[in-house]
């Protein structure tokens, strides 16, 4: 079985080494039906930003590889399946991972699942009302009432993508992008260099 704890252990060094923060690892089989590769997850970011461009998922990418086959070399072998290394950003509607993310996210719509009942209830779906570091407990206002449930129980959590979300969050890096304009000024698009 794969021991995501000692990958986090691994993975975490690196991004940070990099200037980057780890926002999520997973390892989960397939996404679509008759899937059966395995997919190995890392989601980063910058602190200043929230966001890693191409070029930061390539090159971090590159350093797990590097690291993962170093360790391999040493007898150590993390994954013992095929699988497939996917780095990327936790885009706008992100999920929530850490105490920091409930915390820097108050007011703005998320969906909450929780690993084991409480008052036989384990999804909540509303805004974000506050994070008590000092209980490490999440409030969240679903259909007019607030709940208030612990971290230590949040299975899944991610933000929902509305347009007060999308004002508040920073504007994406669109370096390495240029602007074509194709067909008369009404119509832009942004391809990716080469």
């Amino acid at each position: 079985m794969t021991d995501i704890a000692r990958i986090i252990e691994v993975v975490e060094p690196e991004a940070k080494a990099m200037g980057f923060d780890l926002v999520r690892v997973r390892y989960y089989k397939g996404g679509e039906i008759g899937d059966e590769e395995h997919t190995l997850q890392i989601m980063a970011e910058r602190p200043a930003t929230g966001q890693l461009i191409i070029e930061d998922c390539a090159a971090l990418s590159h350093r797990i590889s590097d690291r993962f086959d170093a360790l391999e070399e040493a007898g150590e072998n993390l994954i013992e399946e095929a699988y497939r290394l996917e780095v990327s950003s936790p885009g706008i509607d992100r999920p929530l991972t850490r105490a920091k993310d409930f915390a820097a996210w108050i007011g703005h719509e998320a969906r909450v699942e929780l690993s084991e009942l409480i008052d036989s209830r384990k999804r909540y779906r509303g805004d974000l009302k506050g994070f008590d570091a000092e209980t490490q407990t999440i409030s969240i206002e679903d259909d007019g009432t607030v709940f208030d449930v612990p971290f230590a129980l949040v299975a899944n959590a991610k933000l929902i993508l509305t347009d007060k979300l999308i004002a508040a969050s920073r504007p994406l890096d669109t370096s390495g992008v240029e602007e074509e304009v194709i067909g008369g000024a009404d119509e832009i698009h942004e391809e990716q260099e080469d």
